[in-house]
This record gives structure tokens, sequence and C-alpha cells, in this order.
């Protein structure tokens, strides 16, 4: 599973990084960074939580 988080769509609200810390993180205003695209399939499901809770829809699951 692969990722992608728009940084110009993010309201740096850390849903994510609360949600799936392991993969999201947040840069010195606020706004997400991936820490992979890439999701380890242990941790696919807190990552769909997390994607679908964002509040601005800046995360998305990237489908191949």
């Amino acid at each position: 599973m692969r990722i992608a988080g728009d940084r110009e769509i993010c309201m740096a609200a850390g849903v994510c990084v609360m949600t799936a810390d392991k993969t999201f993180d947040q840069d010195e205003d606020g706004i997400v960074m991936l820490a992979s695209d890439h999701v380890s399939a242990g941790e696919e499901s807190i990552v769909r939580n997390a994607v679908r809770m964002c509040p601005s829809g800046a995360l998305r699951i990237v489908t191949d």
C-alpha cells in the first residue's frame, strides 16, 4: 500500500500523526510529512484510519 500527502491542502491538524506516528510527521509549521510513502502490512489499518480521519482531505491511498 502506498500513500500520498498534499502539503498544499494540509491544515496542520495533526490527526495523522496522532493516529499513525510511524508513517506521518509534521514540519515546523505543522504540515504533513511522510516518513515513507510505502506502508508496511502491519500498519495498513492504522494508516487507512488516518487517511479517513484527515479533516482537510490532504491524505490519500495511492492505487497502482
